[in-house]
């Protein structure tokens, strides 16, 4: 089965790109099956993960919480089990 993580977070005003850079130092304690970093106005990053994994509650690394005082509000995380992929 393959367990997707997203993680979201919004950065103070003016500081998504420190968010970003920070976002892709980070160095999980295993690979993910894939790794994607997006970003969106105002200052938003979203890292999704890809896991081969039993389940949701399956235990596989997440980021972190960034730095205090670079958030606007905590991180949203959330995870998805895929059902099927279009190509």
């Amino acid at each position: 089965m393959t367990v997707t993580l997203m993680w979201e977070a919004r950065a103070e005003s003016g500081r998504g790109a420190e968010l970003l850079e920070w976002a892709r130092a980070q160095r999980l304690r295993a690979e993910p099956l894939r790794r994607e970093t997006f970003t969106a106005e105002p200052d938003r990053v979203l890292v999704m993960t890809w896991w081969d994994a039993p389940g949701t509650d399956a235990d596989v690394p997440e980021l972190p919480e960034p730095p205090a005082g670079l958030l606007t509000r905590p991180v949203h995380r959330w995870r998805f089990v895929s059902r099927d992929v279009t190509p």
